[in-house]
């Protein structure tokens, strides 16, 4: 059994990342020794479980990713139709960016290599989703059937993200009701919502 896969091992991978989190959040990069401090760990002990400083960035990575996969794009949204289920994507991913002490950071780059591909591999994962509830908006006629859903999915997920990037680095951070209802208007126009479909 590795340590990662024991309980107290989970337990203090998952100390790492958050500490990996704040120590970024705070200071836009970080140290491996100063996350270690943070966690209250020694300085090798991140290394045993993320091999080297960019490992440690790319578990931030996914976790970041993970959160926002099972809390927004995973979500199954009750309201009647697409436009105002998709609404309130978009009101809970402003709402899950604003409170991610690390978005502005993730969203701005962090570099490329391993951390480009982390990136690249979630934003696939993620246009893939957005796919498939593209096409959804298609079968229900509220979004025009000769428009690829990929093509839309990849659009509005990166035209969303790079708006609350731009917004987490103003002081002070624009109102998250103004973000949403701009948002809203961008991808209501970019997915060619029919008029008279609610949102």
């Amino acid at each position: 059994m590795t340590v990662a896969t024991t309980a107290r091992g989970v337990q203090a991978r998952e100390r790492l990342i958050d500490a990996a989190t704040a120590e970024l959040a705070e200071t836009g990069r970080f140290e491996v020794a100063a996350v270690a401090r943070r966690a209250g760990v020694s300085d090798g002990l991140p290394y045993r479980y993320f091999g080297t400083r960019t490992g440690l960035l790319v578990a931030v990575i996914d976790a970041f990713y993970q959160r926002f996969s099972d809390s927004i794009a995973l979500r199954t949204y009750d309201a009647r139709t697409w436009a105002e289920r998709e609404r309130e994507r978009i009101s809970d991913w402003v709402h899950f960016l604003y409170r991610e002490p690390a978005a502005a950071a993730i969203l701005s780059g962090l570099g490329d290599g391993e951390l480009a591909t982390a990136r690249s591999r979630w934003q696939q994962e993620m246009s893939k989703i957005g796919a498939r509830n593209m096409a959804q908006g298609q079968r229900d006629g509220e979004i025009p059937a000769d428009r690829d859903p990929e093509y839309l999915a990849a659009a509005t997920i990166g035209g969303t993200n790079a708006v609350v990037a731009v917004c987490l680095t103003r002081d002070p951070r624009p109102p998250a009701p103004d973000v949403i209802d701009q948002l809203w208007a961008f991808v209501a126009g970019a997915v060619g919502l029919n008029p008279s479909a609610k949102g």
